[in-house]
């Protein structure tokens, strides 16, 4: 089970909190792995995260990067061979946990255990048990008793068996995190794209570790993460299907497909104030995707690295 798996991922990454530059609190008896909120963070801290998010099913590593490429010297990459448990049931941040008192973007395996969202029910994907249960939480702030509160009710356990890791977007770790959903992006596009994502056999993501924005600028990490994403990511599949499946959706996969392509994220954001929903939904995935089918051998592939965008995303001077 995934919960199992990133458990133990998780008691391990407590054992060496120091080391990754991480703290452990407690709220309402939740077990709290703090990742940048109160702390300074690390890129292992962040590969931790990243590694919880995915329920331990792949691959993580920070590796060097073309600069003159993605404007980074560092870029993320990811290899799994269960992409839909991975990304779509564990990493996809679909679970907007909201109290009067706080706010942040959950994801990890923790939502198998409350299994209310659209996608989650459409693919049959879930767990259940006792606990314990991991999840990571994108926020300035660490939880309030309220939302631990929330979590446990929704999720089925006591707050005793959460595991819960916390980092803004604008710390080390967050930012390694986010950039790390390559492989998720591509896979929520094509499932949106009505692709049997179960065809799925294997994939591998990079994308370039930008720049942590100012600590507090939660619009700079979020604008500079996603276009680490959306003009500097690329993403490969191996797919079980046949070329009239892929070719019905090859084109439409990549970032530069939407009508909001072109511009620094923190530019669009800006111009739907600051709304999420407004934003094309078509936008949110990777600058380049490739596809190989293992029935006939060929490959397609679509999109491409913006520079240009990553410079003025990621360059202050």
């Amino acid at each position: 089970m995934v919960n199992e798996l990133a458990t133990e991922l998780f008691l391990k990454s407590t054992a060496r909190a120091k080391q990754l530059g991480c703290r452990i609190e407690s709220v309402a008896g939740a077990q709290i792995l703090d990742a940048g909120v109160n702390t300074r963070g690390s890129l292992q801290a962040g590969r931790v995260l990243a590694q919880l998010c995915m329920g331990g099913l792949a691959e993580i590593a920070l590796l060097p990067a073309d600069p003159t490429l993605l404007i980074s010297n560092n870029l993320v990459q990811v290899l799994t061979n269960d992409a839909v448990m991975a990304c779509l049931g564990s990493q996809y941040a679909g679970w907007p946990v909201s109290t009067d008192d706080y706010f942040a973007m959950g994801s990890g395996p923790m939502r198998l255990y409350r299994g209310r969202e659209e996608t989650l029910l459409h693919l049959k994907l879930s767990e259940e048990g006792k606990g314990p249960i991991v999840g990571i939480l994108e926020s300035e702030t660490l939880p309030t008793v309220s939302a631990v509160e929330l979590i446990a009710q929704e999720c089925g356990v006591p707050t005793t068996e959460l595991r819960l890791a916390v980092a803004p977007s604008t710390c080390i770790a967050g930012s390694y995190q986010v950039v790390a959903r390559s492989i998720e992006t591509a896979m929520h596009k094509l499932h949106a794209l009505k692709f049997d994502v179960n065809k799925i056999t294997s994939a591998t993501g990079t994308a370039p570790l930008p720049p942590p924005a100012k600590t507090g600028d939660t619009v700079g990490g979020i604008g500079r993460t996603n276009d680490a994403m959306l003009y500097g990511a690329t993403v490969t599949f191996w797919v079980d299907a046949s070329d009239e499946e892929i070719e019905a959706v090859a084109s439409d996969v990549p970032s530069c497909s939407s009508r909001d392509y072109g511009r620094p994220f923190a530019t669009i954001f800006k111009d739907y104030e600051y709304d999420f929903y407004k934003v094309d939904p078509l936008l949110f995935s990777p600058a380049s995707v490739t596809i190989h089918s293992l029935q006939s051998g060929n490959t397609w592939s679509h999109g491409q690295i913006d520079t240009d965008i990553l410079r003025q995303s990621f360059v202050s001077k």
